[in-house]
């Protein structure tokens, strides 16, 4: 198995895919059957890694109603070593550090092959919700206990467009050893071209190579999923909002869009010489919609590198 390594150049971007491990109720015949379902998805892409989401409540983050309610999921790690035996390539595990005390993900970090493992940690969704270990303290954890484990880190584009300090954020968690980010759903572009191109200069200003940006896609089939979409913070502009909720088929809009972006992105970053690539989710659990998500898996796959 080759190890996951994030590129340096815009040469070969990344590819991920990137899903949710089932409901912790989920009875383990299920919970096979999602694991051998996905392998068998993904199985003719050309994917770096899988990426499994470590979920928390995250209610602390928005006072409106969760669209979809909040019900605790099997461990990705569980889901990983116990079901996804059949998956032969690398996967990133979340890690909502808040959840772990740091003697647990201590010993998590350090138990970890890097062959195999990459890890993306995760703060707290809101400054003031209590937690067991800081983002900043898993970040030397993981440099003291797993210094070959490739450590990914979370950017908004939302929060740059809203406090103009995301880079320098970015700039601060590359210091700390993260050598790779991927991005909140992007539905708004232009936030994310400011962003990015914001960290560039920053980094270019003090010599500093930036590291990979994997812009993370979801596709959108319904009312309900972009309403969870923008729940979680994703801002999709009004012209897109409306296409969306007045389309027979918002599916095959947003199928759309998300090739759109992803080709604008794709552009802008061989341009600019930035490092990139591309995570593809899909934040709901029907059908039609992971299957879209793995259709644009699938398109991306065969024009990385290009024009898409």
């Amino acid at each position: 198995m080759a190890a996951f390594v994030p590129p340096s150049d815009t040469r070969r971007p990344l590819l991920l895919f990137a899903l949710t491990p089932p409901k912790r109720a989920t009875s383990e015949a299920d919970a096979q059957r999602v694991a051998d379902r996905t392998c068998e998805r993904l199985r003719g892409l050309d994917l770096d890694a899988l990426v499994l989401y470590d979920i928390d409540d995250e209610s602390d983050r928005n006072p409106h109603e969760r669209p979809f309610p909040y019900l605790p999921t099997i461990d990705p790690d569980e889901f990983r070593t116990r079901y996804l035996t059949g998956w032969d390539r690398p996967v990133v595990v979340y890690r909502s550090v808040g959840k772990y005390d740091p003697d647990e993900l201590s010993g998590w970090l350090a138990a970890q092959d890097p062959e195999r493992v990459s890890t993306v940690l995760v703060g707290a969704s809101a400054s003031d919700a209590p937690v067991r270990t800081s983002l900043s303290r898993a970040q030397r954890l993981c440099a003291a206990h797993a210094p070959g484990l490739h450590l990914g880190a979370v950017a908004i584009p939302e929060r740059h467009g809203s406090r103009g300090d995301e880079h320098e954020r970015m700039r601060a968690k590359q210091a700390a050893g993260v050598d790779y980010f991927v991005t909140q759903v992007v539905y708004d572009v232009g936030a994310a071209k400011t962003m990015v191109s914001d960290y560039h200069y920053a980094c270019r200003d003090v010599g500093e190579r930036p590291a990979p940006v994997v812009f993370t896609l979801s596709v959108c089939g319904s009312d309900r999923t972009l309403a969870f979409l923008e729940w979680l913070g994703v801002h999709v502009p009004g012209w897109m909002r409306n296409d969306l909720r007045h389309t027979g088929d918002p599916l095959a809009v947003s199928y759309d869009q998300c090739v759109t972006i992803a080709a604008e992105l794709a552009r802008f970053c061989r341009r600019h010489a930035i490092p990139y690539g591309f995570n593809v989710e899909s934040v709901s659990i029907r059908r039609a919609e992971i299957e879209a998500s793995v259709r644009l898996a699938a398109h991306l796959d065969a024009h990385l590198g290009t024009d898409l």
